[in-house]
């Protein structure tokens, strides 16, 4: 399975914003975006004051890059989800970002069962989560209304999942589509995520006039 295992502080700094890639860390002063805003590279403080407007192919770019990013999808997945929201009826945009939450490991972070996506998709791939049952260790599992997702039993005597249910209560409130019972250690999907449930910074009409050129 295909993924990119180097540093993501950088993208951050690449699009100019935070996109919360490592959790807590990108609330603290560690934060390398905090520390160096400026572009990546041998001459990202330079690239810093050239930066412009841009042009619309740039912007599109940009846009879709952020999205990847964000959900941690790499280009022929994300190209694959595309073509997917356009056979679906409804916005081509809107069906895209509800296929991208949809994302097993996405669901997880929104649970509030891990800090971030990328944490959420490790736990997922060491077989700590149940879809209706059945062990599922693959992060990019699509979820469905009435799916239900939850803790394995053998899971919840680590440490992790111990403490986790401490600190629940501190972590932001699950989505409406999403239903948690952190007492069970145990989640149900309501509902197919809509767009006003997507608190993210992107544009998906610029990523649909990207792949529409």
């Amino acid at each position: 399975m295909a993924r990119y295992t180097g540093p993501v502080c950088k993208f951050c700094r690449r699009e100019g914003e935070k996109l919360f890639l490592k959790g807590a860390r990108c609330m603290s002063p560690k934060c390398s975006f905090e520390r160096r805003s400026y572009p990546p590279g041998q001459h990202g403080k330079d690239a810093q004051f050239r930066r412009g407007r841009g042009s619309d192919y740039a912007l599109q770019l940009r846009e879709k890059q952020k999205a990847r990013r964000v959900y941690g999808v790499l280009e022929r997945q994300f190209r694959r989800y595309f073509r997917e929201a356009l056979r679906r009826p409804g916005l081509t945009g809107s069906n895209l970002l509800a296929i991208l939450e949809s994302r097993l490991d996405n669901v997880i972070y929104r649970m509030g069962w891990a800090d971030s996506r990328n944490h959420a998709r490790l736990l997922v791939q060491h077989g700590h989560f149940l879809v209706n049952g059945r062990r599922t260790n693959i992060p990019s599992y699509l979820v469905v209304p009435g799916d239900v997702i939850s803790v394995r039993e053998g899971s919840r005597k680590r440490a992790y999942f111990k403490e986790l249910k401490a600190y629940m209560e501190d972590r932001p409130a699950a989505p409406e589509w999403l239903q948690v019972d952190p007492v069970a250690m145990q989640g149900t999907v309501l509902r197919m995520p809509e767009r006003r449930d997507i608190d993210l910074p992107l544009n998906e009409q610029l990523i649909v006039e990207y792949y529409s050129r």
